[in-house]
Protein backbone atom coordinates (compact mmCIF):
# COMPACT_ATOMS: atom_id res chain seq x y z
CA UNK A 1 0.00 0.00 0.00
CA UNK A 2 1.38 3.41 -1.02
CA UNK A 3 1.00 6.07 1.65
CA UNK A 4 1.48 9.41 -0.06
CA UNK A 5 2.53 12.21 2.30
CA UNK A 6 -0.05 14.58 3.73
CA UNK A 7 0.04 18.18 2.41
CA UNK A 8 0.07 19.55 5.96
CA UNK A 9 3.37 17.81 6.69
CA UNK A 10 5.11 19.94 4.08
CA UNK A 11 3.58 23.29 4.96
CA UNK A 12 5.94 26.21 4.35
CA UNK A 13 5.88 30.00 4.22
CA UNK A 14 7.22 32.25 1.49
CA UNK A 15 8.32 35.83 2.10
CA UNK A 16 10.25 38.48 0.16
CA UNK A 17 12.85 40.74 1.72
CA UNK A 18 12.73 44.48 0.87
CA UNK A 19 15.60 44.07 -1.60
CA UNK A 20 13.71 41.36 -3.45
CA UNK A 21 15.33 38.19 -2.11
CA UNK A 22 12.85 35.31 -2.12
CA UNK A 23 12.87 33.43 1.21
CA UNK A 24 11.27 30.05 1.96
CA UNK A 25 10.68 29.14 5.61
CA UNK A 26 10.08 25.41 6.19
CA UNK A 27 9.52 25.16 9.94
CA UNK A 28 9.74 21.60 11.35
CA UNK A 29 9.75 21.82 15.16
CA UNK A 30 10.23 18.06 15.63
CA UNK A 31 13.83 18.28 14.37
CA UNK A 32 16.96 19.07 16.39
CA UNK A 33 18.75 21.08 13.71
CA UNK A 34 18.12 23.51 10.89
CA UNK A 35 19.68 24.27 7.51
CA UNK A 36 20.20 27.56 5.71
CA UNK A 37 20.70 27.12 1.95
CA UNK A 38 21.21 29.89 -0.58
CA UNK A 39 20.72 28.86 -4.21
CA UNK A 40 22.07 31.02 -7.04
CA UNK A 41 21.87 31.28 -10.81
CA UNK A 42 25.57 30.81 -11.41
CA UNK A 43 27.79 28.09 -12.91
CA UNK A 44 28.94 26.86 -16.31
CA UNK A 45 25.52 27.49 -17.94
CA UNK A 46 25.86 31.18 -17.10
CA UNK A 47 29.40 31.54 -18.44
CA UNK A 48 31.09 32.12 -21.79
CA UNK A 49 34.23 30.48 -23.12
CA UNK A 50 36.13 33.52 -21.79
CA UNK A 51 34.67 33.20 -18.26
CA UNK A 52 34.53 29.38 -18.02
CA UNK A 53 35.33 28.23 -14.49
CA UNK A 54 34.99 31.71 -12.97
CA UNK A 55 31.86 30.78 -10.95
CA UNK A 56 33.70 27.86 -9.37
CA UNK A 57 36.81 29.94 -8.61
CA UNK A 58 34.61 32.63 -7.01
CA UNK A 59 32.91 29.98 -4.86
CA UNK A 60 36.33 29.03 -3.49
CA UNK A 61 37.28 32.65 -2.90
CA UNK A 62 34.15 33.25 -0.79
CA UNK A 63 35.90 31.28 1.98
CA UNK A 64 38.79 33.76 2.13
CA UNK A 65 37.34 36.09 4.73
CA UNK A 66 34.82 38.89 5.27
CA UNK A 67 35.08 42.31 7.01
CA UNK A 68 34.11 40.83 10.40
CA UNK A 69 36.14 37.63 9.93
CA UNK A 70 39.13 38.76 7.84
CA UNK A 71 40.97 35.45 7.43
CA UNK A 72 40.04 32.05 6.07
CA UNK A 73 40.53 30.56 9.54
CA UNK A 74 38.48 33.23 11.34
CA UNK A 75 35.61 32.81 8.89
CA UNK A 76 35.56 29.02 9.24
CA UNK A 77 35.77 29.31 13.03
CA UNK A 78 32.79 31.69 13.13
CA UNK A 79 30.53 28.94 11.78
CA UNK A 80 32.19 26.04 13.55
CA UNK A 81 31.84 27.72 16.98
CA UNK A 82 28.09 27.63 16.29
CA UNK A 83 28.17 23.90 15.54
CA UNK A 84 28.07 24.05 11.74
CA UNK A 85 30.41 24.14 8.76
CA UNK A 86 29.89 26.45 5.79
CA UNK A 87 29.71 24.40 2.59
CA UNK A 88 29.46 25.39 -1.06
CA UNK A 89 29.01 23.78 -4.44
CA UNK A 90 29.05 24.99 -8.03
CA UNK A 91 27.11 22.93 -10.56
CA UNK A 92 26.37 23.27 -14.26
CA UNK A 93 23.43 25.64 -13.83
CA UNK A 94 23.42 26.70 -10.17
CA UNK A 95 25.49 27.23 -7.07
CA UNK A 96 24.70 26.77 -3.38
CA UNK A 97 25.99 28.00 -0.05
CA UNK A 98 24.67 26.12 2.97
CA UNK A 99 25.20 25.51 6.65
CA UNK A 100 23.43 23.14 9.06
CA UNK A 101 23.36 24.07 12.74
CA UNK A 102 21.77 23.25 16.08
CA UNK A 103 18.40 24.93 16.56
CA UNK A 104 19.72 27.38 19.13
CA UNK A 105 22.53 28.80 16.95
CA UNK A 106 20.90 29.13 13.55
CA UNK A 107 19.93 32.77 14.01
CA UNK A 108 23.47 33.70 15.04
CA UNK A 109 24.85 32.27 11.78
CA UNK A 110 22.76 34.46 9.49
CA UNK A 111 24.85 37.61 9.76
CA UNK A 112 28.18 35.82 9.06
CA UNK A 113 26.53 34.11 6.08
CA UNK A 114 25.16 37.43 4.87
CA UNK A 115 28.69 38.89 4.93
CA UNK A 116 30.04 35.95 2.91
CA UNK A 117 27.40 36.62 0.26
CA UNK A 118 27.48 40.44 0.31
CA UNK A 119 31.09 41.41 0.94
CA UNK A 120 33.73 38.71 0.55
CA UNK A 121 37.29 40.05 0.83
CA UNK A 122 38.59 37.83 -2.01
CA UNK A 123 42.04 37.81 -0.40
CA UNK A 124 44.93 35.35 -0.81
CA UNK A 125 44.02 34.72 -4.43
CA UNK A 126 47.26 32.89 -5.25
CA UNK A 127 46.80 30.45 -2.37
CA UNK A 128 43.26 29.60 -3.48
CA UNK A 129 44.33 29.44 -7.13
CA UNK A 130 46.75 26.73 -6.16
CA UNK A 131 44.00 24.77 -4.40
CA UNK A 132 41.68 25.01 -7.40
CA UNK A 133 44.55 23.94 -9.67
CA UNK A 134 44.90 20.77 -7.62
CA UNK A 135 41.16 20.14 -8.02
CA UNK A 136 41.35 20.56 -11.81
CA UNK A 137 44.38 18.27 -12.04
CA UNK A 138 42.37 15.45 -10.42
CA UNK A 139 40.52 15.12 -13.74
CA UNK A 140 43.66 15.15 -15.91
CA UNK A 141 46.18 12.45 -16.77
CA UNK A 142 49.98 12.77 -16.68
CA UNK A 143 49.89 14.50 -20.08
CA UNK A 144 47.31 17.08 -19.05
CA UNK A 145 44.46 15.42 -20.98
CA UNK A 146 40.91 15.37 -19.65
CA UNK A 147 39.95 11.86 -18.46
CA UNK A 148 36.84 12.56 -16.38
CA UNK A 149 34.09 10.70 -18.25
CA UNK A 150 31.32 12.90 -16.83
CA UNK A 151 33.00 16.03 -18.21
CA UNK A 152 33.83 14.36 -21.52
CA UNK A 153 30.31 13.14 -22.23
CA UNK A 154 28.84 16.60 -21.61
CA UNK A 155 31.42 18.12 -23.94
CA UNK A 156 30.34 15.52 -26.51
CA UNK A 157 26.63 16.27 -26.09
CA UNK A 158 27.06 20.08 -26.02
CA UNK A 159 30.14 20.96 -28.08
CA UNK A 160 31.21 24.61 -27.71
CA UNK A 161 28.16 25.36 -25.56
CA UNK A 162 28.13 26.39 -21.86
CA UNK A 163 26.24 23.19 -20.94
CA UNK A 164 29.31 21.30 -22.10
CA UNK A 165 31.89 23.42 -20.28
CA UNK A 166 33.65 21.83 -17.28
CA UNK A 167 32.47 23.52 -14.08
CA UNK A 168 36.07 24.08 -12.97
CA UNK A 169 37.23 25.55 -16.28
CA UNK A 170 40.78 24.87 -17.47
CA UNK A 171 44.21 25.49 -15.96
CA UNK A 172 44.90 28.15 -18.57
CA UNK A 173 41.72 30.04 -17.73
CA UNK A 174 42.25 29.69 -13.98
CA UNK A 175 45.58 31.50 -14.24
CA UNK A 176 44.07 34.40 -16.20
CA UNK A 177 41.50 35.41 -13.58
CA UNK A 178 42.30 38.24 -11.17
CA UNK A 179 40.43 39.91 -8.31
CA UNK A 180 38.77 42.37 -10.69
CA UNK A 181 37.30 39.50 -12.74
CA UNK A 182 36.04 37.87 -9.55
CA UNK A 183 34.44 41.09 -8.32
CA UNK A 184 32.72 41.69 -11.65
CA UNK A 185 31.34 38.14 -11.63
CA UNK A 186 30.21 38.55 -8.03
CA UNK A 187 28.42 41.82 -8.83
CA UNK A 188 26.63 40.22 -11.77
CA UNK A 189 25.45 36.99 -10.12
CA UNK A 190 25.24 37.53 -6.36
CA UNK A 191 22.07 39.62 -6.44
CA UNK A 192 18.60 39.13 -4.99
CA UNK A 193 17.10 38.54 -8.46
CA UNK A 194 19.40 35.54 -8.97
CA UNK A 195 19.02 33.92 -5.56
CA UNK A 196 16.58 31.96 -3.42
CA UNK A 197 17.16 31.39 0.31
CA UNK A 198 15.59 28.40 2.09
CA UNK A 199 15.61 27.81 5.85
CA UNK A 200 14.41 24.36 6.90
CA UNK A 201 14.18 22.56 10.23
CA UNK A 202 13.61 23.68 13.79
CA UNK A 203 14.25 27.40 14.25
CA UNK A 204 12.55 30.43 15.92
CA UNK A 205 10.66 31.83 12.92
CA UNK A 206 10.25 35.46 14.01
CA UNK A 207 13.76 35.72 15.38
CA UNK A 208 15.21 34.13 12.26
CA UNK A 209 13.21 36.46 10.00
CA UNK A 210 14.52 39.52 11.82
CA UNK A 211 18.09 38.23 11.47
CA UNK A 212 17.52 37.44 7.78
CA UNK A 213 16.22 40.95 7.22
CA UNK A 214 19.31 42.42 8.85
CA UNK A 215 21.73 40.15 7.00
CA UNK A 216 20.32 40.13 3.47
CA UNK A 217 18.22 43.25 2.83
CA UNK A 218 21.32 45.15 1.67
CA UNK A 219 21.85 42.73 -1.22
CA UNK A 220 21.59 44.56 -4.56
CA UNK A 221 18.41 43.64 -6.40
CA UNK A 222 20.17 43.05 -9.72
CA UNK A 223 18.64 41.45 -12.79
CA UNK A 224 17.64 37.84 -13.35
CA UNK A 225 20.14 36.48 -15.84
CA UNK A 226 19.08 34.74 -19.03
CA UNK A 227 20.87 31.72 -20.47
CA UNK A 228 22.06 30.77 -23.94
CA UNK A 229 19.50 28.36 -25.45
CA UNK A 230 20.54 24.72 -25.72
CA UNK A 231 21.99 23.88 -29.16
CA UNK A 232 20.01 21.90 -31.76
CA UNK A 233 20.31 18.12 -31.71
CA UNK A 234 22.87 16.61 -34.09
CA UNK A 235 21.77 14.30 -36.89
CA UNK A 236 23.35 11.15 -35.46
CA UNK A 237 24.87 9.57 -32.37
CA UNK A 238 28.32 10.62 -31.21
CA UNK A 239 31.21 8.56 -29.86
CA UNK A 240 34.48 9.49 -28.18
CA UNK A 241 37.34 7.37 -26.90
CA UNK A 242 40.10 8.68 -24.64
CA UNK A 243 43.09 6.49 -23.90
CA UNK A 244 43.95 6.17 -20.22
CA UNK A 245 46.29 3.88 -18.31
CA UNK A 246 43.82 2.42 -15.84
CA UNK A 247 42.71 -1.04 -14.81
CA UNK A 248 39.16 -0.52 -16.12
CA UNK A 249 37.30 1.35 -18.84
CA UNK A 250 34.95 4.09 -17.64
CA UNK A 251 31.80 4.13 -19.81
CA UNK A 252 29.11 6.78 -20.19
CA UNK A 253 25.95 6.16 -22.22
CA UNK A 254 24.18 9.53 -22.21
CA UNK A 255 21.13 10.97 -23.93
CA UNK A 256 20.06 14.57 -24.22
CA UNK A 257 16.64 14.75 -22.64
CA UNK A 258 13.83 17.16 -21.82
CA UNK A 259 14.18 20.21 -19.61
CA UNK A 260 12.58 21.12 -16.30
CA UNK A 261 9.33 22.39 -17.80
CA UNK A 262 8.80 19.73 -20.48
CA UNK A 263 5.63 17.61 -20.12
CA UNK A 264 7.75 14.42 -20.29
CA UNK A 265 9.89 15.42 -17.30
CA UNK A 266 7.83 13.52 -14.64
CA UNK A 267 7.89 10.36 -16.77
CA UNK A 268 11.66 10.69 -17.21
CA UNK A 269 12.06 10.87 -13.43
CA UNK A 270 10.05 7.67 -13.04
CA UNK A 271 12.04 6.07 -15.87
CA UNK A 272 15.19 6.77 -13.87
CA UNK A 273 13.65 5.07 -10.84
CA UNK A 274 12.76 2.03 -12.94
CA UNK A 275 16.34 1.75 -14.17
CA UNK A 276 18.26 2.60 -11.01
CA UNK A 277 16.67 2.90 -7.59
CA UNK A 278 18.25 -0.01 -5.77
CA UNK A 279 19.94 -3.33 -6.44
CA UNK A 280 16.72 -4.98 -7.67
CA UNK A 281 16.06 -2.48 -10.46
CA UNK A 282 16.85 -3.13 -14.11
CA UNK A 283 20.30 -1.63 -14.53
CA UNK A 284 22.03 -3.18 -11.52
CA UNK A 285 19.98 -6.37 -11.85
CA UNK A 286 21.02 -6.96 -15.47
CA UNK A 287 24.67 -5.91 -15.45
CA UNK A 288 25.70 -6.91 -11.93
CA UNK A 289 23.34 -9.53 -10.51
CA UNK A 290 22.56 -11.46 -13.70
CA UNK A 291 25.69 -11.09 -15.82
CA UNK A 292 28.43 -10.14 -13.35
CA UNK A 293 29.92 -7.60 -15.75
CA UNK A 294 30.47 -4.77 -13.26
CA UNK A 295 30.97 -4.12 -9.58
CA UNK A 296 28.60 -1.17 -9.75
CA UNK A 297 26.53 0.76 -12.29
CA UNK A 298 24.38 3.87 -11.99
CA UNK A 299 21.97 6.14 -13.80
CA UNK A 300 21.35 9.84 -13.20
CA UNK A 301 19.29 12.60 -14.73
CA UNK A 302 20.08 16.31 -14.79
CA UNK A 303 17.42 18.72 -15.96
CA UNK A 304 18.09 22.31 -16.99
CA UNK A 305 15.72 25.06 -18.08
CA UNK A 306 15.40 23.81 -21.65
CA UNK A 307 17.33 20.55 -21.87
CA UNK A 308 18.68 17.68 -19.81
CA UNK A 309 21.05 14.71 -19.62
CA UNK A 310 20.04 11.11 -18.87
CA UNK A 311 23.27 9.30 -18.06
CA UNK A 312 24.17 5.63 -17.53
CA UNK A 313 27.61 4.95 -16.04
CA UNK A 314 29.72 1.83 -15.56
CA UNK A 315 33.32 0.76 -15.04
CA UNK A 316 34.45 -2.60 -16.32
CA UNK A 317 37.41 -4.63 -17.57
CA UNK A 318 38.63 -3.23 -20.88
CA UNK A 319 37.68 -6.28 -22.95
CA UNK A 320 34.15 -6.20 -21.52
CA UNK A 321 33.45 -2.58 -22.49
CA UNK A 322 31.52 -3.38 -25.73
CA UNK A 323 29.45 -6.03 -23.92
CA UNK A 324 28.55 -3.62 -21.11
CA UNK A 325 27.66 -0.88 -23.59
CA UNK A 326 25.51 -3.31 -25.59
CA UNK A 327 23.62 -4.40 -22.48
CA UNK A 328 22.94 -0.82 -21.41
CA UNK A 329 21.73 0.15 -24.87
CA UNK A 330 19.54 -2.95 -24.98
CA UNK A 331 17.92 -1.90 -21.69
CA UNK A 332 17.13 1.46 -23.24
CA UNK A 333 15.58 -0.19 -26.32
CA UNK A 334 13.46 -2.52 -24.20
CA UNK A 335 12.01 0.33 -22.15
CA UNK A 336 11.37 2.38 -25.28
CA UNK A 337 9.49 -0.51 -26.87
CA UNK A 338 7.61 -1.99 -23.93
CA UNK A 339 7.93 0.32 -20.93
CA UNK A 340 8.21 -1.04 -17.38
CA UNK A 341 6.19 -3.89 -15.93
CA UNK A 342 3.39 -3.07 -13.54
CA UNK A 343 5.37 -4.61 -10.70
CA UNK A 344 8.37 -2.38 -11.45
CA UNK A 345 6.14 0.69 -11.45
CA UNK A 346 4.44 -0.31 -8.20
CA UNK A 347 7.80 -0.71 -6.48
CA UNK A 348 9.06 2.61 -7.86
CA UNK A 349 5.91 4.36 -6.64
CA UNK A 350 6.21 2.89 -3.16
CA UNK A 351 9.88 3.84 -2.83
CA UNK A 352 9.08 7.34 -4.09
CA UNK A 353 6.40 7.80 -1.42
CA UNK A 354 8.72 6.50 1.31
CA UNK A 355 11.62 8.73 0.24
CA UNK A 356 9.35 11.78 0.11
CA UNK A 357 8.15 11.18 3.66
CA UNK A 358 11.75 10.61 4.77
CA UNK A 359 12.56 14.19 3.76
CA UNK A 360 10.66 15.29 6.85
CA UNK A 361 13.56 13.95 8.95
CA UNK A 362 16.23 15.79 6.94
CA UNK A 363 16.42 19.61 6.88
CA UNK A 364 19.21 19.50 4.27
CA UNK A 365 16.96 17.63 1.85
CA UNK A 366 14.04 19.93 2.57
CA UNK A 367 16.10 23.07 1.99
CA UNK A 368 17.55 21.57 -1.19
CA UNK A 369 14.14 20.65 -2.61
CA UNK A 370 12.51 24.00 -1.88
CA UNK A 371 15.53 26.07 -2.88
CA UNK A 372 16.11 24.35 -6.22
CA UNK A 373 12.41 24.24 -7.06
CA UNK A 374 12.01 27.95 -6.39
CA UNK A 375 15.14 28.83 -8.36
CA UNK A 376 13.83 26.87 -11.36
CA UNK A 377 10.19 27.94 -10.92
CA UNK A 378 8.92 24.36 -10.80
CA UNK A 379 6.76 22.40 -8.32
CA UNK A 380 7.39 23.96 -4.92
CA UNK A 381 6.02 21.27 -2.56
CA UNK A 382 7.48 17.76 -2.11
CA UNK A 383 3.95 16.45 -1.54
CA UNK A 384 2.68 17.94 -4.83
CA UNK A 385 5.75 16.64 -6.64
CA UNK A 386 5.23 13.17 -5.17
CA UNK A 387 1.61 13.04 -6.36
CA UNK A 388 2.66 14.29 -9.78
CA UNK A 389 5.12 11.40 -10.09
CA UNK A 390 2.74 8.80 -8.63
CA UNK A 391 0.27 9.67 -11.40
CA UNK A 392 2.72 8.70 -14.17
CA UNK A 393 1.58 5.58 -16.06
CA UNK A 394 3.47 2.73 -17.68
CA UNK A 395 2.44 4.04 -21.08
CA UNK A 396 3.77 7.52 -20.32
CA UNK A 397 7.11 6.07 -19.25
CA UNK A 398 7.28 3.98 -22.42
CA UNK A 399 6.47 6.97 -24.63
CA UNK A 400 8.97 9.20 -22.80
CA UNK A 401 11.65 6.50 -23.15
CA UNK A 402 10.89 6.19 -26.88
CA UNK A 403 11.32 9.95 -27.30
CA UNK A 404 14.51 9.99 -25.19
CA UNK A 405 16.38 6.92 -26.37
CA UNK A 406 16.98 8.04 -29.94
CA UNK A 407 20.26 8.06 -31.92
CA UNK A 408 20.39 11.83 -32.41
CA UNK A 409 20.26 12.26 -28.61
CA UNK A 410 22.97 9.69 -27.86
CA UNK A 411 26.56 10.27 -26.84
CA UNK A 412 28.93 7.48 -25.75
CA UNK A 413 32.29 8.03 -24.05
CA UNK A 414 34.87 5.40 -23.15
CA UNK A 415 37.96 6.22 -21.08
CA UNK A 416 40.41 3.36 -20.75
CA UNK A 417 42.92 1.16 -22.49
CA UNK A 418 41.14 -0.35 -25.50
CA UNK A 419 42.56 -2.05 -28.57
CA UNK A 420 41.62 -0.63 -31.96
CA UNK A 421 39.23 -3.53 -32.41
CA UNK A 422 37.40 -2.77 -29.15
CA UNK A 423 37.26 0.92 -30.06
CA UNK A 424 35.72 0.10 -33.45
CA UNK A 425 33.21 -2.24 -31.83
CA UNK A 426 32.10 0.43 -29.39
CA UNK A 427 31.81 3.04 -32.10
CA UNK A 428 29.79 0.67 -34.27
CA UNK A 429 27.42 -0.02 -31.38
CA UNK A 430 26.96 3.71 -30.96
CA UNK A 431 26.39 4.47 -34.63
CA UNK A 432 23.99 1.57 -35.13
CA UNK A 433 21.74 2.40 -32.17
CA UNK A 434 18.11 2.69 -33.26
Amino acid sequence: MILAPSPTLFAHEERDLPGGLRVLLIHKPHLQRATISLYLRVGARHETRETSGLSHFLEHMLFRGTPSYPTCHAQALAFERLGGTLEALTSTDHGVLSVTLPTETLTAALNPLGEVVRSPLLSDIEIERGIVEEEIREDLDDHGRQINADILVRELLYPEHPLGFPVTGSLEQLHRYDVEALRNHHARHYTAANMVLAVAGNFPVDEAWNALTSAFTALPTGKRLDVTPAPPLPRSARFRYVASDSSQTDLRIAFRGPGEHHPDEPAIEMLLRILDDGMATRLYGRLCNDKGLCYDVSATVETYEDDGVFDLAAETQHERAPTVAREMLNLCRELAEHGPTQDELDIARARLAWSTRAMLDDPEQLASFYGLAALANVTLSPEVRCRELLAVTREQIRDAAAALFRPERLGVVAVGSLSRGLQRELEKLTRSFR
